[in-house]
């Protein structure tokens, strides 16, 4: 069984998606999986969900806003990257989560948890980081 909690990076999407980054850490990376859930006009399926809100995280903390169970592993990469180039990866990184509350598997799947509220309040708190 995977890992899932209600923490951005509790499930094995967004942990997978976290580990290639910090093998590759490429702003092209962030932009693949922020755009695939921001810019998904249907149905967005959980695994993409997961690496959207992951790569949304990782784009609050390049911007001085790291959530408190942001990855220890990921600091020393994150110090590397530039956020004064991040204007355009913070906005697609809004859109990113937004869709994720909207229509995506993910939401649905926490809608029918105990959890729901958390994972909410987790997903509002994000957006204001990246505010």
């Amino acid at each position: 069984m995977g890992a899932w909690g209600y923490y951005n990076f509790d499930n094995d999407d967004a942990a997978d998606f976290a580990g290639d980054f910090r093998d590759n850490h490429t702003e092209a990376m962030l932009y693949e999986a922020l755009a695939t859930a921001a810019e998904e006009e249907d149905y967005l399926e959980i695994d993409a969900a997961g690496q959207a809100l992951a790569a949304a995280e990782i784009v609050a903390a390049i911007l001085g806003k790291p959530s408190k169970d942001f990855p220890a592993d990921l600091i020393p990469v994150i110090v590397k990257l530039d956020a004064s180039e991040s204007e355009d990866l913070r906005d697609l990184a809004t859109e990113a989560v937004e869709a994720v509350l909207k229509k995506s598997e993910m939401q649905e799947s926490w809608a029918e948890s105990e959890d729901y509220a958390n994972w909410q309040k987790l997903q509002q708190e994000l957006l204001e980081r990246l505010k």
